[in-house]
């Protein structure tokens, strides 16, 4: 299962509408793909159809879909949005991670 904190809900839930995605029906699409400094990077869009082999969650109020091969990486995850000096944007706080580059945007198991 991959977690939403309250600050990345509310995030989402304003992205997905500037976007023109609903987000009582439309899902959060998350990934992981090879790149990055660490080796694999995280994957984030707004999609509106779930595929049959996709796992799909919901928490805090965002449904959320995740592929077969990426949810493997992402068991346990939560879903973080950091507004912050240091830079803002979304944050994948995953236990699964042994080693994560400087900026946060990948990792290596």
């Amino acid at each position: 299962m991959i977690k939403v904190s309250d600050t990345a809900k509310q995030k989402v839930v304003a992205l997905m509408t500037e976007e023109g995605f609903d987000a009582t029906k439309d899902y959060v699409r998350v990934g992981v793909k090879s790149g990055g400094c660490s080796g694999l990077s995280y994957e984030l869009n707004f999609d509106d159809t779930a595929e049959d082999a996709d796992k799909v969650f919901e928490d805090n109020a965002v449904r959320i879909i995740v592929d077969k091969k990426s949810f493997l990486y992402l068991v346990g995850t939560t879903l973080e949005y950091s507004g912050g000096l240091n830079g803002k944007g979304f944050v994948f706080n995953n236990p699964n991670a042994q080693r994560t580059c400087g900026c946060g945007e990948s990792f290596s198991l």
